[in-house]
């Protein structure tokens, strides 16, 4: 089993909670694509190619002022449930890791990652960076990325055309190669039914909305993932102004929704929310996408401190260790045991007991 004890908090300081807004969006997460001049896209590249682009970053990666001494991980050779743990913890894509049915990884798979910085090679692109802060924090996750982004850029060759920017394998991506999002919890406009709305007004103004994990993902338990859908034609700074005020925007939306629920429907709220904690502190087998549920009305619940002594960190990080490849890994059983929606019922009640008593 891979060693998650090499990274500072695990890798997962963006859940604490200490961000800005922290009871309603989770974590701010920005990525940039990068491409090597002189070797195929990762579409067209053989095994060789990937060898040599990871060869060539890790050379980059030890000579940076930012990023030397980065963990590397080699999803290459690494084993379903290894892989799959660091998706869960939103470290690698799904696509990198391999996870769709029986699919691997391909050959020079890795991922390096120091601090807040982590960089995903030969996924869509040669290189991915990415840095994830808590809360809502799109100037100090740029801030970190930008400063990685400047060492890689002067020790490697990165491919780039002076009228359409950084070139990408996706042509949505192309120009500044920046795609930035925001995890935000929304159950106030989903229960005033005025999500839909929300949701359609993004599409009107460039941005996309995604599941928990981002492309291909569902939305469950109320968490969306709000981003910039191209990055051609504009700076980094203006696709990053334009997504913080329309993120402005939604969090005031769901403050303002939550104000309306205790204001005309305190009673039946404050009951579905206290129902949802019952069911996790008593419940004897339960499945994930039905925690992921009960866990959105009780962070409801914690954020308007209609439940006492339960802090919103705990809740966020039991969004992650109830996945099954966490479970498994505390556990010491499969992915795929059958009996894991019992470990989970238990897990869950061990670490609320423990917090709220």
């Amino acid at each position: 089993m891979i060693d998650l004890s090499l990274l500072p908090d695990g890798g997962m300081s963006w859940l604490d909670a200490s961000g800005p807004k922290g009871s309603i969006v989770l974590s701010t997460r920005i990525r940039l694509a990068r491409n090597l001049q002189g070797y195929a896209f990762s579409q067209r590249a053989r095994d060789g190619d990937r060898s040599a682009v990871l060869t060539r970053v890790e050379e980059a990666v030890a000579a940076s002022d930012h990023l030397s001494g980065a963990v590397t991980f080699r999803l290459d050779q690494l084993e379903r449930a290894d892989r799959q743990l660091l998706h869960e913890r939103h470290l690698v894509s799904k696509e990198l890791a391999g996870l769709d049915r029986e699919a691997r990884p391909r050959p020079g798979a890795a991922l390096l990652v120091r601090g807040p910085v982590g960089v995903m090679v030969n996924e869509e692109d040669h290189l991915r960076l990415h840095g994830m802060r808590s809360g809502f924090a799109l100037e100090e996750a740029y801030v970190d990325l930008e400063a990685a982004d400047a060492d890689l850029g002067r020790l490697l060759p990165f491919a780039f055309h002076p009228e359409f920017g950084y070139l990408t394998s996706c042509p949505t991506n192309a120009g500044t190669g920046l795609r930035a999002s925001v995890l935000i919890h929304l159950p106030g406009l989903v229960l005033t039914k005025e999500i839909g709305k929300v949701l359609q007004g993004l599409s009107q103004v460039g941005l996309t909305f995604r599941g928990l994990y981002g492309e291909g993902s569902e939305v469950v338990g109320n968490f969306f993932q709000l981003s910039n859908q191209t990055t051609l034609g504009k700076s980094e700074e203006e696709l990053l102004d334009h997504l913080g005020k329309i993120v402005r925007q939604v969090i005031e939306y769901e403050e303002q929704a939550r104000e309306v629920l205790l204001r005309d429907h305190e009673a039946i709220i404050a009951d579905k929310i206290w129902r949802a904690f019952g069911t996790l502190k008593f419940a004897r087998s339960i499945s994930f996408e039905e925690t992921m549920n009960l866990l959105s009305g009780v962070r409801l619940g914690a954020g308007l401190n209609l439940i006492p002594g339960l802090s919103v960190y705990t809740l966020n990080k039991l969004l992650i260790f109830t996945q099954p490849a966490h479970l498994a890994a505390l556990e010491g059983r499969s992915t795929g045991d059958p009996e894991l929606p019992t470990v989970r019922a238990t897990y869950v009640r061990r670490v609320l007991e423990a917090e709220a008593g």
